[in-house]
């Protein structure tokens, strides 16, 4: 697990989620993915 950057329509949002140690890719479990960064991409879609 680390603290990552994600980014969306310029936006820059900094959250804790497992990273992998070998490469360095970023795992977003679906519910997050599906739930909270979903309720945020609407937000900033409507701006």
């Amino acid at each position: 697990s680390g603290k990552v950057e994600l980014t969306y329509l310029g936006n820059a949002f900094h959250v804790e989620l497992p990273v992998c140690p070998r490469c360095g890719a970023v795992y977003i479990y679906e519910e997050l993915a599906l739930g909270r960064i979903r309720e945020v991409e609407q937000l900033l879609e409507d701006k």
